[in-house]
């Protein structure tokens, strides 16, 4: 809904904006009006790729003068035609409409909805500004602003029941008018820009939580971790802008359409309150079901009323909203199924450990990083790769990505290294976490980092051998920068770190022994036995191979539906999860590796 809110806000904001050009001008027809809102919203999409962190300045004083300019045309109008219109305010007033107009009263709610759009997307402003902020400005800007305007355009209505169509246009005094609609069309972009903003931010967080395909997200500005640019969406949102503006008959429908998409929104962000309130707050059960009910009493009334409003347009973000449901539930379900065969079908240590140092293989020079969703053991394509080729590299890492649910992690703690099986195996795991802000970020020095890390673990595990019964070490915590770069110095140089031995070991926040066997031993290359095995030697080691060659290796598996399975689950997995599959970011763009470096393993999973 939030994503239909996106696609809705500025078709009716830039097409309320262009209608007041035929305000003033009568004889245009609609079609003009229509045809300057889509150049607008096309010149709106095409500049999203530029950021708003250049131009984000102005937002405040366009919207602070948006509110100011309202209010005062209201006052004056309230002044000039009928001051009465402020007995509205007594709520004996509600009471009287509704039963004055029967159902027609109670539906009207529908159109009356959208006076308070726009607060439905308040999380967005939350990323950004503080609560007391948000507050102060609705309280005292927003709401005093918007019901003077308001009050002023039923005062002037009362005098021009006529001009009850585009009334607010209607009530600018002549000599600034064109003023006034220079300032409402920079507003309407700035809304527009407001709820753009907000799809692309809570897209970002379903692509965190693997709820969405991937796509590229590009961060616009170095202050502002939240202005982000996703351009697939953009497009999608343009395209779909253009076809609700052109596509309605008139303004009213998509209103009705907006109202649903508001509504649905701020009673889904209600249910999902009362879950925080309840779980991370743990507010006491009668502030609870006191927000919960007032709450609901308010947002429920509405809802009923736009259920009316249906077939009159409020379909069309019902349609947009199960559209993206579908595609995010068909997404998050395969990636699912395929992260479960591969826990339930991982390579045993014992068998590892059989296959001896050589893994039954010819070891070549240099390091192999093998892609793989899973945090621990050894991933069933890794077997498939040793049973249908005939070598593998002398340094196998297993490279896992994960994507926490949190900011952003620290550079310090983005890496953690340990060791798979004895030291003459030359098999390591790194798993590189990302937060929010970090997602998907293109990383030209993943490789650099991620072998300084490997290299900062062999000098650490070296370090703290005689430190423990247990020959293998999962090191994971925060070192200090003195010591990290120091220990990053001259990888591979032969230099010791004994000035920094110290320092290391009382900033490390633990280091958990592994039960595991291994051997003071290394296989310098699969004919080569040495028997003592020192910390250069394996730093000199690592870092040849490295110099020989660094080689991705991407495991695809791919999902099908089993024969026996129903049609609809045969179209969900094998065309729409395939087609996702297929036009979504690979880990090799997203990290930057070389097409001469990669490497794809395929496998078939059925559903």
């Amino acid at each position: 809904m939030v994503i239909g809110d996106g696609i809705l806000t500025p078709a009716i904001s830039v097409l309320s904006a262009a209608g007041g050009i035929k305000v003033d001008h009568p004889g245009m027809s609609n079609g003009v009006v229509v045809v300057v809102a889509v150049v607008i919203l096309v010149g709106l999409f095409s500049l999203q790729h530029y950021g708003t962190d250049k131009v984000s300045w102005l937002f405040a004083p366009i919207v602070l003068v948006w509110f100011l300019v309202i209010g005062g045309i209201g006052i004056y109008n309230i002044w000039k035609y009928d001051s009465s219109v402020l007995k509205a305010f007594s709520p004996v007033y509600i009471y009287r409409y509704f039963r004055r107009g029967g159902k027609d009263g109670w539906t009207s709610l529908g159109g009356i909805m959208l006076s308070i759009t726009g607060t439905e997307a308040l999380f967005a402003d939350l990323s950004h500004f503080p609560v007391a902020a948000v507050q102060l400005a609705f309280t005292v800007v927003v709401f005093p602003c918007l019901l003077l305007a308001y009050s002023g355009q039923a005062a002037y209505l009362m005098s021009n029941r006529d001009h009850v169509v585009d009334a607010f246009y209607h009530s600018i005094p002549e000599s600034i008018y064109w003023p006034v609609f220079i300032i409402a069309t920079a507003a309407a972009i700035v809304a527009s820009q407001a709820t753009i903003t907000a799809t692309f931010s809570i897209i970002k967080q379903a692509l965190a939580l693997g709820c969405f395909p991937r796509v590229k997200v590009v961060h616009t500005s170095k202050k502002f971790l939240g202005q982000i640019y996703v351009p697939d969406i953009n497009w999608i949102l343009m395209i779909l802008c253009i076809a609700v503006t052109a596509g309605f008959k008139n303004q009213n429908q998509i209103g009705n359409a907006y109202g649903t998409a508001v509504v649905i929104v701020m009673l889904v962000t209600t249910l999902l309150m009362t879950l925080i309130m309840i779980l991370v707050w743990r507010c006491h059960w009668i502030l609870v079901l006191l927000f919960t009910g007032l709450s609901l009493v308010v947002e429920c009334t509405y809802f009923s009323a736009v259920l009316f409003k249906v077939d009159q347009g409020g379909w069309v973000p019902l349609v947009i909203a199960a559209a993206f449901l579908l595609i995010m539930y068909v997404w998050h379900y395969g990636t699912l199924k395929r992260y479960e065969f591969e826990m339930h079908s991982k390579v045993s240590m014992a068998w590892i450990l059989g296959l001896g140092p050589s893994l039954g293989l010819v070891r070549v020079p240099g390091i192999g990083l093998v892609y793989t969703e899973l945090a621990s053991g050894v991933p069933h394509i890794f077997s498939h790769f040793i049973t249908n080729l005939p070598a593998i590299h002398s340094v196998v890492v297993f490279v896992c990505v994960k994507y926490l649910p949190v900011y952003t992690v620290p550079e310090e703690e983005r890496f953690l290294v340990k060791r798979i099986g004895p030291k003459n195996f030359h098999m390591f795991r790194c798993v590189a976490r990302y937060g929010y802000k970090d997602l998907h970020k293109k990383d030209d020095e993943f490789e650099k980092k991620l072998f300084d890390s490997l290299f900062l673990f062999v000098r650490l595990e070296s370090m703290m051998e005689g430190c423990s019964d247990s020959d293998e070490y999962s090191l994971y915590g925060q070192q200090t920068e003195r010591s990290r770069e120091g220990l990053l110095n001259n990888n591979g140089n032969g230099n010791t770190i004994t000035s920094y031995a110290d320092t290391t070991i009382s900033s490390v926040d633990s280091i958990v022994p592994a039960k595991s066997p291994m051997h003071g031993s290394m296989t310098v290359r699969s004919s080569e036995h040495v028997s003592s095995q020192t910390e250069t030697d394996e730093l000199e080691f690592l870092n040849s191979c490295r110099d020989a060659g660094v080689v991705h290796i991407l495991g695809n598996t791919v999902v099908r539906a089993r024969r026996e399975s129903r049609f609809y689950k045969k179209i969900a997995i094998d065309y729409v999860y395939a087609f996702l599959r297929k036009i979504c970011r690979e880990h090799s763009v997203i990290f930057n590796v070389p097409h001469e470096s990669l490497l794809n393993v395929g496998q078939v999973f059925y559903v």
